[in-house]
């Protein structure tokens, strides 16, 4: 037998896995199919010594298992871009306007989303978030989506139309097309007083970069980590040796085997020895089909116009951010990555820069560099976030986020919501797990 633990992909989730196993004495082998770790999360560094975050970048407070990561790490957390100055813009077709009210609402609009926000609370009070399926109504709840939902609330089109700018925004599926559980689940999860706090979910980022994280994680696994080594298949014994086979027909065995693979790469994996129940549930996870792309600058030229850089927006980029001094990210969510396709690729650059200097002006057109990331057909990631759809909470199951030891999963996809929290949280979750059973 090669290995005590084989763990699949070296992003967040994987390395804190694999982490956590050495330190626990395993003899664990990471296998990662690019030829870098972090999965996900990626830097750059700019020629004036700016770091480009290129990936995921920010958290929040309730995110426990990242920011005690972070703190293991020697690396430190300073407030993200949400401690920025200015007003959030917002951009639709007909007009651009910045802060609030958005330039669409009328009277008794505003009230409205008050009303609607207040009975959204409530709602997701009553959802366990470590166990939806047990809500008397789940499967009522899974049904419907937030758009049919807030229709039935008798939310005016115009307070529905922000609830949807705003989550096209975070790039993991339309509203129109998400389950109400799930929503009321990820809410419960990280409460606030909204439906989606920026602050609860986003106030935090590593100071060092949070590609970081994954760098030092990987210092700390020196010699247990392959690159280029992309795995084919996977046959769970429980008694005797489990075996990985490479891309090229080499095996290695191992008493357990960790999937730390986004749910996407995994289906391209032959998995025998586990049960029909879990793979169908793991199957029938989806991701949310989204871009980051990236522009940065001498300096944040959008706060001389009083303006924080923070965007929601219905063009191709469904929102924008400041990073850090001078640098914006921004997503293409699902309903625009077709579209972002369509260009061809020599002008993909300049249009996404367009749509950014109609937010923030002409300065936008001369960045210092710029960088995209089409994660919706990357092979090794196949998608953003996870996006429940209508029926998908219920379809998935309770198995969501368990184990059928010796194969262990962990991975965003696998918490309440797709996130580096999740990431860290069920890698390190599958690592206690493995050991425990030995």
């Amino acid at each position: 037998m090669n290995h005590d633990v084989i763990v699949l992909g070296a992003g967040l989730a994987g390395l804190a896995a694999a982490r956590d196993l050495a330190r626990g004495g395993a003899d664990v082998l990471v296998v990662e199919a690019r030829d870098r770790v972090g999965g996900r999360v990626e830097q750059n560094r700019l020629p004036d010594g700016r770091l480009v975050q290129l990936g995921g970048e920010v958290v929040g407070r309730a995110h426990t298992a990242y920011t005690d990561l972070v703190a293991e790490l020697g690396l430190s957390l300073v407030p993200s871009y949400v401690a920025e100055p200015g007003a959030l813009t917002r951009a639709t077709p007909e007009g651009v306007s910045a802060d609030d009210p958005p330039h669409w609402f009328g009277p008794g609009d505003d009230a409205g989303h008050r009303k609607a926000t207040a009975a959204f609370v409530a709602l997701a009070a009553t959802v366990d978030p470590a166990d939806p399926w047990s809500h008397p109504d789940a499967t009522a709840l899974d049904r419907l989506s937030v758009g049919a939902w807030l229709r039935t609330e008798g939310t005016t089109p115009a307070v529905v139309r922000l609830w949807e700018i705003g989550q096209l925004a975070l790039a993991d599926g339309s509203y129109e097309r998400t389950s109400l559980l799930a929503a009321l689940r990820k809410h419960t999860a990280v409460p606030a007083d909204g439906h989606y706090a920026y602050e609860a979910w986003e106030g935090l980022r590593v100071a060092e970069g949070s590609a970081t994280v994954a760098l030092r994680m990987a210092e700390e696994l020196d010699g247990r980590i392959r690159t280029g080594a992309q795995v084919e298949a996977v046959a769970v014994r429980r008694r005797g040796a489990c075996t990985v086979r490479l891309a090229g027909g080499e095996p290695l065995t191992a008493r357990a085997v960790v999937s730390a693979l986004p749910v996407g790469p995994l289906r391209s994996v032959a998995v025998t020895g586990v049960s029909d129940e879990r793979l169908a549930s793991l199957h029938r996870q989806r991701h949310a089909v989204a871009a980051k792309f990236v522009a940065a600058y001498e300096e944040p030229f959008w706060r001389a116009r009083g303006l924080s850089g923070l965007s929601e927006s219905e063009g191709v980029l469904g929102s924008t951010w400041p990073q850090s001094e001078g640098i914006l990210s921004a997503l293409v969510p699902p309903e625009r990555y077709g579209v972002l396709l369509g260009m061809p690729p020599a002008l993909r650059t300049a249009e996404l820069l367009a749509e950014m200097a109609r937010l923030y002006g002409e300065e936008a057109h001369r960045p210092l560099a710029t960088y995209l990331r089409t994660w919706g057909t990357d092979p090794w990631t196949q998608g953003y976030v996870t996006h429940w759809t209508p029926g998908d909470v219920m379809a998935v199951g309770p198995r969501h986020g368990t184990h059928e030891p010796p194969f262990y999963v962990c991975g965003s996809d696998q918490w309440v919501a797709g996130y580096m929290e999740g990431a860290v949280r069920t890698g390190r979750a599958a690592a206690k797990e493995a050991l425990t059973r030995g």
